[in-house]
């Protein structure tokens, strides 16, 4: 578990089919072999580690759902290291379990903040709301202006400087893990369609 607060940014030193070697600093410290880090928000298993990096194995669906697959020698990743009882929760509960890619649309400054702009799937949109948490390449983030297949968010400075949103251009693909709340409700009340509610139904149940 994560809050999606990054910690420091990470460099591939080395790809070998599903295996990545990531040179780190922050994420190092205190760490051991079989505890978690996050990489671009994906929760890996560290399998070997160094004074200056560790190395972690990729399955075929973590490839199929995420980033991962296009990093290479010297990509730039967030990297955040599983919470422990106690942490403060700077953002909010991340798995680190990434549930699709969206893409980068546009970048613009807004004031003293960067309002990026991105496109998802439409299946996935369902669970974006009006600021509503989501995870962004393991960033914990505010979710504005849902609609149709578009939704934005607004970097602070220090954020947008930090991380790997620096080198967000049109275009990007980008990990994205919505709220797990979302999809727990969304899977209790078994409501996996296009809502019903409509304005009748509020009039006919005393609503309106």
């Amino acid at each position: 578990m994560f809050s999606g607060i990054v910690e420091e940014l990470g460099i591939v030193s080395k790809v070998n089919s599903a295996t990545f070697e990531i040179s780190a600093k922050t994420a190092l410290e205190k760490t051991q072999i079989g505890d978690s880090i996050a990489v671009n928000g994906v929760c890996l298993t560290v399998t070997k580690f160094t004074k200056n990096n560790f190395t972690v194995d990729v399955a075929p669906e973590t490839i199929r759902r995420s980033n991962l697959g296009s990093l290479g020698t010297g990509s730039i990743v967030n990297l955040e290291r599983s919470l422990c009882v106690g942490d403060r929760i700077g953002g909010h509960f991340v798995q680190g379990h990434v549930d699709t890619t969206a893409k980068v649309f546009c970048i613009k400054k807004e004031g003293i903040a960067y309002l990026v702009t991105f496109t998802l799937d439409n299946f996935m949109m369902r669970y974006i709301v009006e600021k509503g948490y989501i995870a962004i390449d393991g960033m914990s983030l505010t979710a504005i202006h849902p609609h149709k297949n578009q939704f934005s968010v607004s970097f602070i400075p220090h954020t947008f400087a930090n991380t790997v949103a620096k080198n967000y251009s049109y275009g990007t693909v980008v990990n994205i893990e919505v709220d797990i709340l979302a999809k727990y409700i969304e899977s209790f009340t078994g409501k996996r369609t296009q809502s019903n509610i409509s304005k009748e139904f509020l009039n006919k149940n005393g609503f309106i």
